[in-house]
Formats: C-alpha cells, sequence, structure tokens
C-alpha cells in the first residue's frame, strides 16, 4: 500500500508540475490532465487514510495525510476556478503545490522511517 500511494502521489505531481506551468506560461490547461491529476491524488489519498487507521503511530504519515487534505481542499477550488473558466489565483497554485510536496516528503520519511 505504501509503494502504491508514493507512486500515485508521485504521477499527481507530474501533472500537477504540468498544470502549473501550463497556469505561469499563459497556455490552456486541459480538463483532462487536472483529471487525471486529481483522481491519482485521490487514489493516494485513500490509500494514505488506510495506512494511517492501520499504523501502530500515524507520527509523520498522520501530518502528511492533514496536509494532502489541505492541498485537496486546494485542488477543488481551483477545478471549480477552471469548470467556471476563471483565472486560478496564482497564490493559490503555489500553496496547493507547496502542500502536496511537503506533504510527500513527509509521507516518504514516514514510510522509510517505519
Amino acid at each position: 500500500m505504501e509503494t502504491a500511494s508514493l507512486v500515485l502521489f508521485a504521477l499527481a505531481a507530474l501533472g500537477g508540475v504540468t498544470l502549473a506551468a501550463f497556469h505561469f506560461t499563459g497556455r490552456e490547461r486541459p480538463l483532462s490532465l487536472g483529471v487525471i491529476h486529481g483522481l491519482a491524488a485521490a487514489i493516494g489519498l485513500v490509500l494514505l487514510v488506510l495506512m494511517v487507521l492501520n499504523a501502530p503511530s500515524a507520527g509523520r504519515g498522520g501530518v502528511a495525510l492533514g496536509l494532502f487534505v489541505a492541498a485537496a481542499l486546494g485542488g477543488f477550488v481551483l477545478l471549480a476556478r477552471h469548470l467556471r473558466k476563471q483565472p486560478w489565483p496564482t497564490g493559490l497554485v503555489l500553496l496547493h503545490g507547496a502542500l502536496a510536496v511537503t506533504g510527500f516528503v513527509l509521507l516518504l520519511l514516514w514510510t522509510l522511517g517505519q
């Protein structure tokens, strides 16, 4: 489960970097890429929830889970704005990415430390 979660979050990160690059270069962000990005992250998040619930001590995993949940909330806002054809706030794009990257690093440290 740990490996699958890490791989899914890594794939989501690749999609997220691509979407952010499109945002910062002013190019159209494909909805299909956003959906794939979100689905990979959502499945990774479900696996992380299961890992944390089954762990004797959540520690960094619990913090990673909280960060990924916060990132997901930001992702929902970005998706809603995309569907309404509204611009993405650059600050939210950066915050969403920073939360996800920090969560990924903590998840990686937690899984390697077990």
